[in-house]
């Protein structure tokens, strides 16, 4: 075969914008693909992969926290999809001969853990040998009926427009602290974190949420009137990932306020701490760009969440700092945001 990128010179987002040429157009544009099936327009469908060394590791995740943490990656893209029930998840399975059946029975208890707290049944899957541990989760998820033989959702990646509020349901960066912690148990940011935010930053990273919740509220607290439009996906790549690549499906730039980052206040002493909320990753929060009106609508129905910025007329994908709102300048400092994130392939 002839010579061609490694996948790390082509990156995450070129990979899978490429392998989208082999599926029917947008199969590729978002966090699951719909299926039609039966006429069915409601049922999602997303594939996950979590490697060894990559995703988790002995040192920093027991087998119930891999598990748990194998279906909540799955099934937050689905609440990045408007998915507000779970219908199950099938589980591919590689691992070394001499794993022990002690830790496959934790990471299935962990999934089955997850599966009581949001839904949805253990459907199958399959298992192999190989040279290291590896699950392959697929799960299905359904949208919510509206009356009037409306359907909710799709969230979509593309479907923000200029003007459009940027929503965080929740907090970043504590997962990372989290890791951090796990990684260095008796290094110097133990000793800055009290016992709350360290208990709350390894929970963050061990079991996080799946904003199934979001998903909902953004049903019951829609504006009369206003057409299902829902731009936005999960954070699981980190906060700035996740805006840009809104920004960029929906053709426009975006702004977010600085003084208005989703951080724990607690965490606001650490140096690190703007760089893991906007970078962190594995937050698995929702980003979504909505209407000025349906914004403040979710905001007040749902605690946690906040308005971080807003969606601009400019270059494609591209972040700077500024307020959000109309008459609202970009920041003096005003530089743009570098995107950091995880990064699947180096």
């Amino acid at each position: 075969m002839g010579e061609g990128p490694t996948l790390a010179e082509l990156g995450e987002w070129e990979l899978i914008r490429r392998l989208g040429a082999f599926a029917p157009p947008g199969q590729f544009a978002d966090d699951g693909a719909l299926l039609r099936l039966g006429g069915d327009p409601s049922l999602v469908v997303n594939t996950d992969v979590l490697v060894e060394g990559l995703h988790f590791s002995d040192a920093t995740t027991e087998a119930a926290d891999v598990g748990w943490r194998a279906a909540v990656a799955n099934l937050s893209d689905l609440a990045a999809m408007g998915c507000t029930e779970v219908v199950g998840l099938t589980v591919g399975l590689v691992a070394p001969p001499s794993t022990r059946w002690t830790w496959v029975e934790g990471v299935y208890g962990g999934l089955a853990g997850a599966l009581a707290r949001y839904g949805g049944v253990l459907l199958g899957g399959d298992c192999s040998g190989g040279a290291q541990r590896l699950l392959a989760i697929t799960a299905i998820g359904r949208l919510a009926p509206l009356p009037q033989q409306e359907q909710a959702g799709p969230i979509r990646r593309s479907d923000g427009r200029p003007g459009d509020r940027l929503v965080s349901s929740g907090p970043h960066g504590l997962s990372r602290l989290g890791l951090a912690l796990l990684l260095a148990p008796d290094g110097p940011l133990a000793a800055q974190a009290d016992p709350e935010l360290r208990e709350r930053a390894i929970q963050a990273h061990r079991r996080p949420r799946a904003r199934l919740d979001v998903a909902r509220a953004l049903i019951t607290c829609r504006p009369t009137a206003t057409p299902w439009r829902v731009g936005g996906c999960d954070s699981s790549d980190g906060l700035a990932a996740a805006v840009a690549a809104i920004a960029a499906a929906s053709g426009c730039g975006a702004r977010l306020d600085r003084a208005a980052l989703p951080m724990d206040p607690a965490m606001a002493a650490f140096t690190e701490a703007e760089a893991w909320c906007l970078g962190g990753g594995e937050d698995f929060e929702l980003v979504l760009a909505l209407e000025p009106r349906w914004a403040a609508a979710l905001v007040a129905a749902q605690r946690g969440s906040g308005v971080i910025g807003e969606l601009v007329e400019g270059k494609a994908g591209e972040l700077r700092w500024g307020g959000a709102g109309a008459g609202k300048e970009p920041d003096p400092r005003g530089d743009a945001i570098a995107v950091s994130g995880y990064r699947h392939f180096g």
